[in-house]
């Protein structure tokens, strides 16, 4: 878990920058709130208002960004004034934050502006009771989110937008047997489903904080899309809790609130969240929990007992997720990871072709079949996930499927390194090229098309040059995947 974080890689330092421009969002925005007055509670609300205008919004370019960024206000405004409305109606109260969630969910099917704004709903109302909000309060937060969210927007669009020099993220569509419709859909049942019995549960064990147990259960449905991938997020998030706590009692409770160190320590855990949230769950967890426990010192109310009871509540919250996906509409994790390891294949299938073309002297340009490769190969990871679980009892499957993780890494480092050849403007075409891509494109198809066909590898003499070696290898990856892909029955992967 340590290597994941530090060790991962980070192409261009994006992960540094996106974290480091959310600590100067997220403080000016504070600051801003102070200077205009804020009570420490419209500072809360601001800063939280700001985290989530860095975080959640995710478009593919920097003017739609702005625009989701724009429109967040739109949609939690109105949730917050009806969360503080329904205070102190639990029934109507616990009805609207069902369907908050049930159509948060929904909305992904709208792509990643839809899971923003749904995000940004969902948490305007768990807001509203972290901060126990009325509607005497309502002017003063509506204020702070609109002024927080500008901030956040001037800091994003204008002080250090860094997009603005990248090319755009390739997002990869979903693939058509697991449709992002199907999915979202089944997964509004779920998240509703498992919602409800982690408000109705989380209410047995505290009247004051089982809105706990309702986000866990929310996060946790956040970028999975299988029984599996729901399972180990709930798991992960309830190990990333535990640690959290641990160092809540060591850090955040002796501090008790003092001002200086718990804004720097709530700046460190911002930091935290933002850097390591692509690359560890478990450690955002960590982060996001000191964080709280952080916030809860501010307000004057952190106890060893809170943090027991919090425990508690992300206990439950796990728990209902895990029995809606197992019970209710499921997701098999055979189903996502065969769809997305047969697109993985056959982008690999593309960037060769291109590559060849490239070499060829044609107009072609394989770069961006690389940037979607290495977006198809993290949702593979993502979608195995389960499968590579230290506390997966079925060894064999396990052992498959860390085979095809390796090997489809080397596809993609043969693929990097083809394209990289092909840049080159002074690399040549050779004859065999066309005949060792034929050979990829066939590996591919035998591979994906659902038959047993024998792959056409043979036998090479060493490779005069390097798009050849290149091409070889990558042969060599593809004809050893049908072993673990084609593992007849007992455990299947993809092809049992």
């Amino acid at each position: 878990m340590l290597k994941r974080v530090f060790v991962a890689p980070d192409p261009g330092r994006v992960r540094l920058r996106f974290a480091a421009r959310a600590v100067v969002g997220i403080g000016l925005a504070v600051v801003v709130c102070g200077v205009a007055g804020h009570s420490l509670v419209g500072a809360v609300t601001g800063g939280l208002a700001a985290l989530l205008a860095l975080f959640t919004v995710t478009d593919a370019t920097v003017r739609g960004q702005a625009v989701t960024t724009a429109l967040l206000p739109a949609v939690g405004l109105p949730v917050l004034a009806a969360a503080a409305a329904l205070h102190d109606h639990p029934v109507a109260r616990d009805l609207t934050f069902l369907a908050v969630i049930g159509a948060g969910v929904y909305a992904r099917r709208w792509g990643p502006r839809g899971h923003s704004l749904g995000v940004f709903a969902f948490m305007t109302f768990f807001v509203a009771q972290f901060l126990r909000a009325g509607t005497d309060q309502l002017p003063e937060l509506f204020a702070a989110v609109l002024l927080s969210v500008a901030v956040a927007a001037a800091v994003r669009f204008g002080l250090w937008c860094y997009e603005r020099r990248l090319p755009p993220p390739a997002v990869p569509a979903p693939p058509a047997g697991t449709g992002l419709a199907r999915v979202t859909t089944r997964q509004a049942v779920q998240a509703t489903v498992g919602a409800a019995f982690a408000l109705v549960v989380g209410q047995l064990v505290s009247g004051d904080r089982w809105y706990w147990a309702v986000g866990a259960t929310w996060w946790v449905f956040v970028n999975t899309t299988s029984r599996g991938e729901t399972l180990v997020r709930g798991f992960r998030r309830v190990l990333g809790t535990v640690i959290g706590i641990g160092l809540g009692l060591l850090v955040a409770v002796p501090l008790n609130g003092a001002g200086l160190p718990t804004a720097v320590l709530l700046a460190a855990c911002v930091f935290g969240i933002f850097y390591t949230a692509a690359v560890s769950y478990t450690w955002m967890m960590l982060c996001v929990t000191v964080l709280a426990e952080l916030l809860y010192g501010l307000l004057g109310v952190l106890t060893p007992g809170l943090l027991a009871l919090r425990l508690a509540e992300t206990g439950i919250g796990a728990l209902g997720a895990a029995l809606a996906v197992l019970f209710v509409l499921p997701v098999t994790t055979h189903t996502t990871t065969d769809a997305w390891i047969q697109r993985a294949l056959r982008c690999v299938h593309a960037c060769t072709a291109e590559a060849a073309a490239r070499l060829a002297g044609a107009d072609a340009d394989p770069a961006p079949r690389v940037a979607e490769l290495e977006q198809l190969l993290a949702r593979v990871r993502l979608s195995v996930a389960p499968l590579v679980h230290p506390l997966n009892p079925m060894l064999g499957r396990k052992r498959r499927a860390r085979r095809v993780l390796a090997l489809l890494d080397d596809c993609a480092r043969e693929i990097r390194g083809l394209v990289a050849v092909a840049a080159d403007p002074e690399a040549s075409h050779d004859a065999r090229l066309a005949a060792a891509c034929w050979r990829v494109e066939a590996a591919v198809e035998a591979l994906t098309g659902g038959t047993h066909d024998d792959l056409p590898l043979t036998d090479h003499p060493p490779a005069e040059g390097p798009a050849l070696a290149h091409l070889h290898s990558l042969e060599r990856a593809l004809a050893d995947l049908a072993t673990p892909l084609r593992t007849p029955p007992g455990s299947p992967l993809v092809g049992a």
